[in-house]
């Protein structure tokens, strides 16, 4: 079905001719950045973040301090002053999931109580609706190929159900933030079902939400023609989500829900910032490159386990000669952690339990194999000035792929997860009353003066 509109979708010579007078306009030489000292990406030139501000929320740890130096270290994940893996291995004591219970600590700011988390699922529980005719007359209407720009689009619209859209005191927004939280399977989920109706043909089915259950419980039986899941499946969903839940305020998603809700604006509108952010391919969809880039893996290498081919074809795709030709081996490194990512620690087991049960064991063996030879051969091209370790997109592509998610929902699942996060600091942000976000910036262009136009010369 062919929706495109000429107006909407052609680049025509003249816009061509002006976007070279653009890039020739806007080119800033790189050495400009050095002599001012500024920090590109808000990093320095080792990477490192500026100091921007502070949360309660989360927290990373990739250093410790040694004979007086900062050195390198393994991972450390906080939420709230609980370091994950301990958080993780509580939830695995009693067998039970755990979006329900890190999603209260986010937001809330403590562990809940047996009656407190049975308050807050069941209020979770409740705001699985969305408005009459929500479905009919926004997702399946105009659907996109882009499930984050349907998300988005959704989570704006839903600005005009709320008759206190605009309300920033906190009781108001975490409602606000726990009905989002609660929608946002159905929204990404119903949001695909249409795309693949009206742009693959495919037979429509919408699944209504469960009136029970965890929130990956419910993502998969949304998903899910039959409604049916394995429980490894859901288990290792619950923990992907519990994973991605939150990782700082530093994160380009996260410190864009700072800076909008800095503004005073509406939660809809900081949340569909942070969507666009997210949507990024720097950003969300890296999962999806490692998917990809290991398929072709498949392909070209011969015995998966003869470490000398794959460290050969690995070899390729570092030096541009296989893949995408970016020089780049998806999965592996990440701006803060060095010597390794905690969530790709914590999610490695349950991605092979799932391997196990799907009979994939195979191509798990394989991913653990690149994990263990893809740093050695980063850390011998590169001169790394701190250590390099997969991340957690290494591992959650392929369990995705495994439990038969599609790729089009890969980054909204991340999005199910992240928005906990983006919730917390949107109302942090508000809580504590501080001044827009307004960074300073400089310029390197010297003052001109306006010239008549019939004085001036064509470009």
């Amino acid at each position: 079905m062919d929706q495109k509109d000429l107006r909407y979708s052609t680049i025509t010579p003249e816009i061509e001719k002006m976007a070279d007078i653009v890039q020739q306009a806007d080119i800033i030489d790189n050495e400009e950045f050095i002599n001012r000292d500024v920090k590109r990406g808000l990093r320095d030139l080792n990477g490192k973040g500026v100091l921007a501000g502070i949360t309660n929320i989360s927290d990373i740890k990739a250093v410790k301090e040694l004979d007086g130096k900062t050195v390198p270290d393994y991972g450390h994940l906080y939420y709230r002053g609980y370091e994950i893996s301990d958080i993780v291995h509580g939830l695995a004591k009693t067998d039970r999931f755990g979006f329900e219970e890190v999603a209260y600590l986010l937001l809330i700011g403590h562990l809940p109580t047996d009656a407190e988390l049975e308050e807050f699922s069941d209020q979770l529980i409740k705001f699985r609706r969305l408005p009459y005719g929500f479905v009919r007359d926004v997702i399946m209407k105009a659907p996109s190929t882009d499930m984050m720009n349907t998300l988005a689009r959704s989570v704006l619209t839903l600005y005009a159900y709320d008759s206190n859209a605009d309300d920033t005191s906190v009781p108001n927004v975490l409602r606000q933030c726990m009905e989002l939280i609660s929608v946002f399977p159905m929204l990404s989920i119903y949001g695909y079902q249409a795309y693949k109706y009206y742009y693959e043909s495919e037979g429509l089915f919408i699944n209504n939400p469960l009136a029970h259950g965890s929130m990956a419980e419910n993502i998969l039986a949304l998903l899910r023609r039959d409604g049916k899941y394995l429980d490894i499946e859901a288990r290792a969903l619950d923990m992907a989500l519990i994973l991605h839940m939150d990782h700082g305020g530093g994160n380009n998603s996260t410190f864009t829900t700072h800076v909008v809700t800095s503004s005073l604006t509406d939660t809809y509108s900081a949340i569909a910032a942070a969507l666009g952010s997210l949507k990024g391919p720097r950003h969300g969809g890296a999962n999806i490159k490692v998917v990809r880039m290991f398929d072709e893996i498949k392909e070209n290498v011969s015995d998966w386990k003869d470490e000398d081919e794959v460290r050969a074809y690995l070899d390729k795709i570092l030096h541009g000669e296989a893949f995408d030709h970016s020089g780049l081996i998806y999965g592996v490194g990440h701006a803060v952690y060095s010597k390794s990512d905690p969530r790709a620690v914590l999610f490695k087991d349950y991605v092979e339990r799932v391997a196990s049960v799907k009979g994939m064991h195979d191509e798990f063996e394989l991913y653990a194999l690149v994990e263990k030879l893809a740093p050695q051969l980063i850390e011998k091209e590169f001169k790394m000035y701190k250590g390099v370790s997969v991340n957690v997109d290494f591992y959650s592509g392929f369990a995705y792929k495994m439990m038969g998610l599609p790729e089009e929902l890969y980054t909204p699942i991340f999005a199910m997860a992240r928005i906990v996060g983006w919730s917390a600091h949107r109302l942090e942000e508000l809580v504590n009353k501080g001044k827009i976000i307004r960074p300073a910036y400089t310029t390197v262009i010297e003052p001109r003066y306006y010239v008549p136009i019939e004085e001036r010369k064509k470009k």
